[in-house]
């Protein structure tokens, strides 16, 4: 699929889609959770889809209803060797693979894409000490388990995702049967294991959190937890923040549906908002944005320093923020993005070149030389759902048409990408 990208001038409201970080937490609350789980505003993005499936493949059953998704389970309900396909997503595998562990059941877990080349080493390390057979394809899928996972305390290194952390969580509150402690050394992306929490704490489960250093997960009484759990899925930050940084350089829009308390670790695109000069109100129903010299404007945003380390995915976005930004932008996480959907790093710096914006990678560093102005030019995914969406949003203030090859891959995240910026006013052919 090819989209070509006019420039243009946006104009007018939004509603953020549905977080994929929230919806596959919930769907892996709700195969755990024995009983009825009603989840509203489901997402729809092909990782969202992936987790659905899982599920199923695990014994529960779901129906759409109207807009919301209805989940019966009995738990991990497997009584035969089974295969279970996580698509691309890098959070089902490492989320889903401890869960899956909790079956007696032989699982073969597999992807596709870019997740069949990222490091899977963790599982083959870990789930040998919590009495889980394991083999993988030399630390990548498919892999092969059987457990079933025995709770007990164990270090783990969260330095590489807290992806890992998030299914261990899981695995373990559905199991403990006393209090266990994980603890954790280096851990990354904070704001991503607050969301994990949270999730947990509304399903019913107590785990308490010791300043990050180690997680105590406390028993439950099952039989307590309430029959039926209606969970709303909340609007996606990692998403909102293309949208956000959209209307920073090409208009002035408003963005609903997204919570200003969320603990998604994206929301911090806002402080970058506020460092680049943008117009920017900050509102618990909406979110208005404009470039600084109003609609169309744009050339007096500020180069501006952001620590994406507890939050890579928004790379991306704070890139095509940069290309605008007059000055030398310093993004430090860099190492954050070796082990994405491409190599994010140098991704962005060779997609961004064609438009003419210059990015230096220098250690742990990302410079973003801005402000010089952009040029149209054919760039390419790299079949990366935010590079797709990185490229949209820098083309809108181009010169000239920006072409994007590969660009469906925004469905593994945000479907209705394109749709979006369309309906603000972007030009798209």
């Amino acid at each position: 699929m090819i989209v070509t990208i006019q420039p243009s001038t946006l104009k007018g409201t939004i509603t953020a889609a549905a977080s994929k970080s929230s919806m596959q937490r919930a769907c892996a609350a709700a195969l755990l959770k024995v009983g009825q789980t009603i989840i509203h505003n489901p997402g729809i993005s092909n990782d969202d889809k992936a987790a659905v499936q899982m599920i199923q493949d695990l014994g529960a059953t779901v129906e759409y209803k109207d807009d919301v998704l209805v989940v019966n389970s009995k738990g991990l309900n497997t009584t035969e060797d089974i295969t279970v396909n996580c698509g691309e997503s890098g959070l089902g595998i490492r989320m889903f693979t401890p869960i899956f562990a909790l079956s007696p059941s032989k699982i073969t877990i597999n992807g596709k894409g870019s997740l069949l080349t990222r490091p899977m080493d963790f599982f083959d390390e870990i789930l040998p000490q919590l009495g889980v057979q394991i083999t993988s394809n030399a630390g990548k899928l498919p892999l092969h388990i059987q457990g079933s996972l025995q709770p007990k305390a164990i270090t783990v290194d969260g330095s590489l995702s807290s992806q890992f952390l998030t299914g261990l969580l899981f695995a373990y509150a559905a199991s403990a049967t006393e209090p266990v402690t994980i603890s954790v050394t280096d851990l990354k992306s904070k704001p991503y294991i607050d969301l994990s929490l949270k999730v947990l704490e509304d399903f019913g489960y107590s785990i308490i959190n010791n300043n990050y250093e180690s997680f105590t997960v406390n028993p439950v009484d099952k039989s307590a937890q309430k029959e039926s759990i209606d969970y709303t899925v909340e609007g996606d930050w990692s998403g909102a923040a293309f949208l956000l940084v959209a209307g920073a350089v090409a208009g002035d829009i408003t963005v609903k549906g997204l919570d200003v308390h969320s603990t998604q670790a994206d929301k911090a695109i806002l402080q970058a908002l506020i460092d680049c000069g943008c117009k920017l109100s900050i509102q618990l129903e909406q979110i208005d944005v404009a470039s600084p010299s109003g609609v169309g404007g744009g050339n007096s945003l500020q180069a501006f320093h952001f620590d994406a380390t507890d939050c890579p995915d928004l790379f991306p976005p704070l890139v095509a923020l940069a290309s605008y930004c007059t000055g030398k932008t310093v993004i430090e996480g860099v190492s954050r993005l070796a082990h994405k959907e491409s190599n994010r790093g140098l991704t962005l710096q060779d997609e961004f070149a064609k438009m003419g914006v210059e990015i230096v990678l220098q250690d742990d560093l990302m410079i973003v030389n801005g402000g010089n102005g952009l040029h149209g030019a054919t760039v390419h995914s790299r079949h990366d759902h935010r590079i797709a969406m990185a490229c949209a949003v820098a083309a809108l203030k181009a010169t000239g048409a920006v072409t994007i090859e590969e660009a469906e891959a925004i469905n593994k995240s945000y479907p209705n990408f394109y749709q979006h910026i369309e309906k603000l006013g972007a030009v798209l052919s």
